[in-house]
C-alpha cells in the first residue's frame, strides 16, 4: 500500500486476524518464552482469585472465635500473595527477551523487505513515511505482547476464575457477575471495533503523512533554500497538520465517551452484585465472610474489568499501528529470486536481448515490443533518443530491475531471471547522472560495491578518477562524513566519488549514466582518460545526453518510442542521411550541449 491510499481498505476484523496472526508467528520462533511468560501470569493470576475467598473466612473465623483457622487462612493467604511475587516476576522476566526479539526480527525483516521492493514502490512511497511505518510497528509489537501477556491473560483469567467460584457457591452471584462482564466486554469489543478502529486507523495515516512531509521537506532543504519556499513548505505541514488534528481529536473524544459508557456499566454491576449479596445474607445463606468474599471478589474483578477495557482499547490502537507494519511483511516482491536460482557468473560480459517485450505496471502502452540486440563483450555502446525513448529502461532491464513481460536477457548465454539479483548487481558497476551517497565517510561511500577494498586500493581509484587532491584536502580526508546524500560534496565531486566507486568494483560490465556531466572542463578530460583505460576489455553502455560524449565509442544506439531505429558508429550514422542521429547531432553542433534525454 503507498502514502497515498487509504489505511481503511482491508475489513477491521480481517485486520485483528491478519495482525494477531503476525504476533502469533513471532511467538511460534521463541515458544519457550512465550509460554514461560503466559503460563506464569497464568499462575500468578490464580492466586489474585482466591485471595477474597481466604479474606472471607478469616473473618468469619474471627467471628466464631477460632484462632486456629482464622492463622490457617493467613498462611494460605501469605502463600498466595508470595507466589503471586514470583510468578508475576517469571512473567515479566521471559516477556523482557520475547519482546525485544520480536522487535529486533520485524524490524530487520522489514528493512529487507523494503529494499527489495520494487523501483516502482520506491517511487510511489515516502521515505520518511515508511520509516514511520516500521518503528511505530515495532513499537506498538511491544505494546501488543505487554497487553495479551501481561495485561488481557490475567484479566480474562480473573474473570472466568471469580465467576466460577461464585456460581458454585451461589449460582445468582455467578450469574448476576457473569451477565454484567459479558455485556461490559462485549460493549467494549464493540466500541473498539466499529467505532473506535476505524477513526484512529484515519488518525494513524495522517500520523503516517506528517512523516512524509517532513521528511520530504527536510531530505530537499537545498530546494526550499534556492527558491525561497521556507513559508510554503511550512503552510503545507501546516494544513497536513490540521486534517491530523481533526481525526486525532475525533479519535480522543471517541475514547472518552467510551470510556464514560463503560464505567456506567461497571456502576450497574456493582449495584447489582451488592443488591444481590445482601438479599442473600437477608435469607441467611451468606454469612459477613461470604459478605467480604463476595465484595472483595468484585472489587478485584471490578479492577480487572476496567483494565479489560483499557487493555482491549490498546490492543485495536496498537493493532492499527501495526497494521501498516504487517502490510509490509506482505507487500509482494515484484523482482523475486527464483527458487532455483543461482549466483550468475559474468566473465566477457557480452548482453543479449532476444525477442524482449516489457511494459511499465499501470500502463496501458507496450515500450518493448519483440526487441532484438547484441551488445558483444568489450563493445563500448552508447545510447541516444529523446526522453521516454526506451534508454533507462533498456538499462534496468540489464540490472533486472524489472521482469520482462516476453522474451529473455542474457549475460554470457546467461538468463538473468535465473540468477540471483545480488550476484548479478555486483557484477554491473553503474554511474547515475545524479550519484546518491550514504552519510558516511568517503572511504565507505567508495568501497560500497567492494568492500573488502585496502585504503591504498580505494586510493589508486580516487587518482585515476581524479578525486584524491580533493579527497586530500578534506579535514578528515578519506574519513571525512559526506552529509545526507553527501550534501557536504559539491555536484562535481559526488560525481567524482561515484566514478572511483565504478572503478574500484572493477566490474566486467559498466553503466555510464552520462558520469562526466558535472564536472569542470579540466576535471572532464582527466577523467575521459582514465576511463578510456577503464573501459578496456570491458562491456560499456553510455547513456548519452550530449553526443560529445559518443562519438568515440565502437556503437551506438538511437532509440525512438522503445525501438532502436538506428545502430552503427558515430561516422557511420553521420553519413546515413537524414537520420534522427544526425539530426540531434546538427542541433547540438557549435552550441551549448543540449539535454535530449
Amino acid at each position: 500500500m503507498t502514502d497515498h491510499e487509504e489505511a481503511d481498505s482491508l475489513p477491521h476484523a480481517s485486520v485483528l486476524r491478519k495482525v494477531l496472526v503476525f504476533t502469533f508467528r513471532l511467538w511460534r520462533r521463541t515458544p519457550v518464552l512465550a509460554a514461560a511468560c503466559a503460563g506464569a501470569m497464568l499462575l500468578a493470576t490464580l492466586t489474585e482469585v482466591f485471595g477474597p475467598l481466604y479474606a472471607g473466612r478469616i473473618i468469619d473465623a474471627v467471628g466464631r472465635g477460632d484462632i486456629q483457622a482464622a492463622w490457617a487462612a493467613f498462611a494460605v493467604i501469605t502463600a498466595l500473595g508470595g507466589a503471586m511475587v514470583v510468578f508475576r516476576h517469571l512473567g515479566w522476566w521471559a516477556i523482557t527477551p520475547l519482546t525485544l526479539n520480536m522487535m529486533r526480527d520485524v524490524t530487520q525483516e522489514g528493512f529487507a523487505r523494503v529494499q527489495r521492493l520494487s523501483t516502482d514502490w520506491h517511487a510511489n512511497a515516502f521515505s520518511g513515511s515508511t520509516v514511520r511505518r516500521i518503528t511505530r510497528g515495532m513499537w506498538a509489537l511491544d505494546t501488543l505482547n505487554d497487553v495479551l501477556l501481561l495485561s488481557l491473560l490475567p484479566s480474562l483469567t480473573v474473570l472466568a476464575g471469580t465467576v466460577i467460584l461464585l456460581a458454585l457457591h451461589w449460582p445468582i452471584l455467578g450469574l448476576v457477575m457473569g451477565l454484567g462482564a459479558l455485556a461490559y466486554i462485549v460493549m467494549t469489543v464493540g466500541l473498539a471495533t466499529k467505532v473506535l478502529a476505524p477513526i484512529a486507523r484515519l488518525s494513524n495515516q495522517w500520523d503516517t503523512k506528517i512523516g512524509g512531509v517532513l521528511a520530504d521537506a527536510i531530505g530537499a532543504n537545498a530546494v526550499v533554500k534556492a527558491f525561497g519556499g521556507e513559508a510554503r513548505e511550512e503552510v503545507l505541514l501546516a494544513r497536513t497538520l490540521a486534517k491530523w488534528r481533526k481525526r486525532t481529536r475525533r479519535t480522543w473524544m471517541a475514547f472518552t465517551w467510551a470510556g464514560t459508557g463503560q464505567s456506567a456499566i461497571l456502576w450497574l454491576m456493582r449495584l447489582s452484585v451488592t443488591g444481590v449479596a445482601l438479599w442473600l445474607w437477608m435469607r441467611g445463606q451468606a454469612s459477613a465472610g461470604d459478605m467480604a468474599y463476595v465484595i472483595t471478589s468484585y472489587l478485584v474483578l471490578n479492577g480487572y474489568l476496567r483494565e479489560i477495557g483499557m487493555h482491549i482499547h490498546q490492543l485495536q490502537r496498537s493493532v492499527n499501528e501495526m497494521e501498516e507494519l504487517v502490510q509490509l511483511h506482505g507487500e509482494p516482491l515484484d523482482v523475486a529470486d527464483k527458487a532455483d536460482a543461482q549466483p550468475i557468473e559474468i566473465k566477457t560480459g557480452s548482453i543479449r536481448f532476444e525477442d524482449v517485450t516489457f511494459r511499465y505496471v499501470g500502463q496501458d502502452k507496450t515500450l518493448f515490443r519483440a526487441l532484438d540486440v547484441a551488445i558483444p563483450a568489450g563493445q563500448r555502446v552508447g545510447l541516444v533518443g529523446r526522453s521516454g525513448s526506451g534508454k533507462t529502461s533498456f538499462v534496468k532491464l540489464i540490472q533486472r530491475l524489472y521482469d520482462v513481460d516476453a522474451g529473455r536477457v542474457t549475460i554470457d548465454d546467461q538468463d538473468v531471471t535465473h540468477a540471483t539479483q545480488a550476484s548479478l548487481r555486483r557484477q554491473v558497476a553503474i554511474v547515475p547522472q545524479e550519484p546518491i551517497l550514504f552519510h558516511r565517510s568517503i572511504a565507505e561511500n567508495i568501497g560500497y560495491g567492494r568492500p573488502e577494498a585496502t585504503l591504498e586500493e580505494v586510493e589508486q581509484a580516487a587518482r585515476l578518477a581524479n578525486a584524491h587532491d580533493f579527497i586530500a584536502r578534506l579535514p578528515k580526508g578519506y574519513h571525512t562524513l559526506v552529509g545526507e546524500r553527501g550534501v557536504k560534496l559539491s555536484g562535481g565531486e559526488r560525481q567524482r566519488v561515484a566514478i572511483t566507486r565504478a572503478f574500484l568494483a572493477d566490474a566486467p560490465i559498466l553503466i555510464l549514466d552520462e558520469a562526466t556531466s558535472s564536472l569542470d572542463s579540466e576535471s572532464e578530460a582527466a577523467i575521459q582518460q582514465a576511463m578510456e583505460r577503464l573501459l578496456v576489455g570491458r562491456t560499456a553502455i553510455v547513456i548519452a545526453h550530449r553526443l560529445s560524449t559518443v562519438r568515440a565509442l565502437d556503437r551506438i544506439l538511437v532509440f525512438s518510442a522503445g525501438e532502436i531505429v538506428e545502430d552503427g558508429s558515430h561516422d557511420e550514422l553521420l553519413a546515413a542521411g537524414d537520420g534522427q542521429y544526425r539530426r540531434l547531432f546538427e542541433r547540438q553542433a557549435g552550441t551549448e550541449p543540449e539535454i535530449v534525454g
